[in-house]
């Protein structure tokens, strides 16, 4: 396997075990899926930093998140659909782009949170979110069956969700597993009392 991965910048974070839909119609990412479906050289979604310019150094984030295709579809306006599920969180320790500005980069892995059962109170997360999954079914159709009772699962689920700052999220990966969730109880508490 070629030692350089291909990255999938956008301005949302997906972490393991999360799915997103994507739509490809630049050449890059058409190339970039092809590579990937064929075996050649895997890719990992990569966090933009809305905050600084298309320019900047620091507009991808370092800490991206490897994924693997686990469906394909032609979309009605006939452009490729791909959906991506999260494997493992990774550091860029080198980037650089490729004739056609496919952006590139060496990885080094990055240790994430273990699965751990939720207690009484964290299931509130999972209460919110299912209230969520109600207002955007096609959320909801990405995860057939939920781990509703993984601490990790719906941590992670919650901070590709929130419209959080990159920094923000940035901090609170680096946090323990339980004091980021007390983090996002507090935070949804105030933010989605209109839904609950």
């Amino acid at each position: 396997m070629n030692p350089t991965i291909a990255l999938f910048p956008l301005n949302t974070l997906l972490l393991p075990q999360g799915r997103m839909r994507l739509r490809l119609f630049e050449p890059r990412y058409l190339r970039l899926m092809k590579e990937a479906s064929s075996g050649v050289r895997p890719f990992a979604m990569a966090s933009l930093n809305p905050l600084v310019s298309q320019q900047h150094a620091d507009r991808i984030c370092p800490e991206v998140t490897l994924v693997s295709i686990v469906d394909f579809e032609q979309l009605p306006d006939g452009l490729l659909g791909i959906t991506v599920e999260g494997l493992g969180r990774h550091q860029i320790t080198k980037r650089w782009q490729e004739q056609d500005q496919l952006h590139v980069a060496e990885l080094s892995p990055l240790p994430f949170w273990t699965a751990k059962n939720t207690n009484a109170e964290q299931q509130q997360l999972w209460h919110k979110l299912q209230l969520v999954f109600k207002q955007y079914p096609e959320l909801a159709s990405l995860y057939p069956e939920p781990e509703h009772q993984n601490l990790c699962w719906l941590v992670s689920r919650w901070m590709e969700l929130l419209p959080l700052t990159p920094h923000l999220k940035r901090q609170w990966l680096k946090q323990d597993l339980d004091e980021t969730a007390r983090d996002l109880e507090l935070w949804l508490e105030d933010s989605l009392e209109e839904i609950s």
